[in-house]
């Protein structure tokens, strides 16, 4: 049976990061321990962002990996770290909602697609930041058809 893309387990509240190295870090943790990643995908999700940042505006970042990390990926999965006092990810962006992708054979995109509508609503983003259970945030994204 094939685990759900983005589980309640897959969502981490009120956390406190220092650097987005450790967002990240902490993003791809969640991934690894639920066994949709090898540990070294976390490594590739650092990668990505010395490549480019992940960060997508109104306090949201996408952390993934490079390209060539799909041999890290067993299955398609999605974590979610909110962080209610944010943490810099430079150029002075700052980042409150950590939505971090392993996808395998496209399965994710339909799930992106659903990230990017409710995360281009700022009421959203504020329910998001706000949220105080995984099963609100479930909700908002449910919502979305």
């Amino acid at each position: 049976m094939t685990k759900s893309i983005l589980a309640k387990e897959n969502i981490l509240l009120n956390a406190a990061v220092a650097s987005k190295e450790e967002a990240i870090k902490l993003t791809g943790s969640i991934l690894v321990e639920k066994g949709y990643v090898d540990a070294n995908y976390i490594e590739k999700m650092l990668e990505r962002e010395q490549l480019t940042s992940t960060y997508m505006g109104n306090f949201v970042a996408i952390p993934h990996g490079t390209e060539d990390s799909k041999s890290f990926v067993k299955e398609s999965g999605i974590s979610f770290v909110q962080v209610p006092q944010g943490v810099d990810f430079g150029a002075g962006n700052i980042v409150k909602l950590l939505i971090g992708i392993a996808g395998k054979d496209n399965e994710h995109l339909d799930i992106l697609s659903k990230i990017a509508i409710v995360c281009s609503e700022e009421e959203n983003i504020e329910k998001l930041v706000s949220a105080k259970s995984a099963d609100e945030i479930l909700s908002i994204f449910e919502e979305v058809n």
